[in-house]
């Protein structure tokens, strides 16, 4: 019997709805924000307000797109948290009275979580999924974390950064050349073209499978405020090269801990998730690793690096096979908690 999900992602920027059917996606609408690109990030105050301005429409073209109703429901997922708490109400007081009005059950999902079960996402019965124990380094603007994945819902977090972000580092350096936000596409768009060896910055020495990105992008402002003192066309005639080089140091630095936790763990099974997982050279250093270290690695689609609504719906599939319910008493939490 066919069980339909429908996920709702509201964390950040991005308004997302999902309809699953079992673990095979039928739809996956998003509607971006492009108004947070002239401020050179995310307003909260705005983004809560595109929340509610796209969070009808993108759950009705989810509906006509997967080509059910929402009588047909068994249902909703939501994000329930880590995000901007003005964007998380928005869609957990959706999904809680839509389910109320159709009478099914609510599902809260940690987007963290969500991440790393968007694996599981098969379209066709030959896609692979991941085997437990894993791996997964999840990557993104917000978190930096290396997760031990012993079932669908007994994780644990072997790693995480102590300070900032690797996505936070990406776009840092993005703003400091003075290129849009979001700039960590931006990087990875330009690095393809100059020469990573050109600059070279220091690894942060942290024990542990623990990160820091916080002297690496004090290294990466003041190399850069140093030489426009020299050359006032510094950024623009090395641009190339300066995305080539920060992109480079931060992928060894993330791979370098994934490599130390695979060596401690003795697991060989890597998964990569979030936002950060999209950047090019991170994904092909990883298939370099499948054959220098025999890993086994799963990469994800790009679709499902980003902030989206089928990671909520997965997650809230395989909730939904376990009877992990909620209640119309549930509210949104800003910070992760660990929880998953």
């Amino acid at each position: 019997m066919s069980t339909f999900i429908l996920g709702i992602e509201s964390s950040c920027d991005d308004t997302s709805a999902s309809v699953i059917k079992n673990t095979q996606i039928l739809s996956n609408v998003v509607a971006n924000q492009e108004v947070h690109k002239k401020y050179g990030g995310v307003v909260p105050e705005l983004a809560s307000r595109a929340h509610q301005q796209n969070i009808i429409p993108v759950v009705e073209s989810a509906l006509q797109e997967a080509n059910i109703t929402k009588n047909q429901l068994n249902a909703i997922a939501f994000t329930r948290g880590p995000g901007l708490l003005g964007s998380l109400l928005v869609g957990t007081s959706f999904a809680k009275t839509f389910a109320l009005g159709l009478n099914i059950s609510l599902i809260e999902v940690d987007h963290l979580q969500a991440h790393v079960l968007a694996h599981f996402i098969q379209e066709s019965e030959a896609d692979l999924v991941p085997v437990f124990p894993f791996l997964c380094l999840t990557v993104s603007g917000g978190h930096t974390q290396i997760v031990l994945v012993e079932d669908y819902f007994k994780m644990k977090i072997i790693g995480k950064t102590i300070d900032d972000a690797s996505g936070e580092a990406f776009d840092k350096a993005a703003k400091i050349l003075g290129l849009e936000y979001p700039g960590g596409p931006l990087i990875d768009k330009y690095a393809k073209l100059g020469n990573a060896n050109a600059f070279k910055f220091p690894e942060p020495k942290i024990s542990g499978l623990d990160y820091s990105f916080s002297g690496l992008k004090t290294s990466f402002l003041y190399l850069v405020r140093d030489q426009l003192k020299i050359d006032d066309n510094f950024t623009k005639n090395n641009r190339d090269d300066l995305c080539a080089s920060i992109q480079k140091t931060i992928v060894q630095v993330l791979l370098n801990k994934l490599k130390k936790a695979s060596i401690t763990t003795g697991i060989k099974e890597i998964v990569i998730a979030g936002g950060v997982s999209a950047n090019s050279e991170i994904r092909q250093t990883l298939l370099n690793y499948r054959n220098e270290l025999g890993w086994n690695v799963f990469i994800p689609k790009l679709e499902y690096t980003t902030d989206n609504a089928a990671m909520i719906a997965i997650t809230g599939y395989l909730k939904f096979r376990n009877k992990q319910f909620t209640d119309q008493r549930i509210t949104p939490y800003a910070r992760s908690t660990n929880r998953y």
